[in-house]
């Protein structure tokens, strides 16, 4: 495993100088004294989907990713540092996703809103650790929303891609806690009996794939809602294969049917005009398998409309002692 987190340079489309040109590369890492906002930190790890006998590739999305987002707009309330990457190396996860921890804790800490660039989702693990290790998260309820075609609750006996919520539950109980768990875009052909019986065991509540088309759009965001009323904190963790594989091609598992990007556009959006996001990550991209980058892009877009709807958010409501919104 090694670690960088020195900043790291990015580059982009120049149209001039002046606001009216700025795009995400000019905002990234530029002197913002005493602000708070995104901080992004890369997870380059494919370990995990190698372990649950994936397709391998995913160590370099979190470059992927940085390239799609950096000629992106950007207007004057966006406020980001790129803190650079974990890199697990020779099979060492467990160590790879302690360190990702204590860096989502810190920045959390710092007032920032951590925005992780996966990796597998064994990243999930690793923003788990960060946000329990947080002291601004001390005594909150936290919620987990997952975007994915997968519940991720597998039983395996070595952690991999596939175990995260699972090991979440685990370290759950043992605090004396309930996981609180929602998932949307469950792909009901690639969950197995036995993980449908794991997720009502956990009291899990999902919506399957089927039920998040266009046409379900409020439902969606109700199902959504009701989960953001029952907690005080929420981690949202978005795993790509939850879109069309014509959409995302680029993923260890594309997906036959998928959630349409608009619905998953709408839950981002639902979710970051809320105080209560506390985490976000991006997963399982595959620079490997992507085709004209549109999975990659798709990530980009995701992440620039949730940072522009809490850069709102900071804006109305209220700072409280311990986290400035400067």
């Amino acid at each position: 495993m090694t670690t960088d987190f020195s900043p790291l340079p990015w580059t982009g489309r120049d149209d001039g100088p002046g606001p009216q040109h700025r795009r995400w590369h000019h905002a990234v890492n530029s002197p913002t004294t005493g602000k708070a906002g995104l901080a992004l930190l890369g997870f380059r790890s494919d370990e995990g989907v190698r372990r649950n006998n994936g397709r391998v590739g995913a160590a370099n999305a979190p470059a992927a990713i940085r390239t799609a987002l950096s000629s992106l707009s950007a207007d004057s309330s966006l406020v980001a540092t790129d803190l650079g990457d974990v890199t697990v190396a020779d099979g060492d996860l467990e160590s790879g996703q302690r360190l990702l921890g204590s860096a989502i804790a810190a920045a959390i800490d710092s007032g920032n809103l951590p925005v992780v660039l996966g990796g597998g989702h064994e990243t999930a693990y690793g923003s788990y650790l960060g946000l329990r290790s947080s002291s601004a998260m001390a005594g909150k309820k936290l919620g987990i929303l997952n975007l994915d075609a997968h519940f991720d609750l597998r039983s395996d006996p070595v952690p991999s891609s596939g175990t995260p919520f699972l090991q979440i539950a685990v370290a759950e109980t043992a605090e004396g806690r309930d996981l609180e768990y929602r998932v949307v875009g469950i792909s009901e052909p690639n969950n197995t009996a036995e993980l449908f019986e794991t997720a009502a065991e956990l009291n899990v509540k999902y919506l399957r794939d089927e039920e998040c088309g266009l046409a379900d759009v409020e439902s969606v965001k109700t199902f959504v809602t009701d989960f953001l009323n029952e907690v005080d904190a929420v981690y949202l963790t978005i795993d790509l294969d939850v879109l069309p594989g014509y959409l995302a091609p680029g993923v260890s598992a594309p997906a036959a049917l998928g959630v349409p990007f608009e619905v998953v556009l709408a839950v981002c959006k639902l979710v970051a005009n809320t105080p209560k996001l506390a985490h976000v990550d991006v997963v399982e991209l595959n620079p490997r398998f992507d085709i004209d980058n549109r999975t990659a892009r798709a990530a980009a877009r995701l992440i620039h409309t949730i940072a522009a709807a809490h850069a709102n958010t900071r804006r109305t409501v209220p700072a409280s002692p311990n986290h400035p919104s400067n």
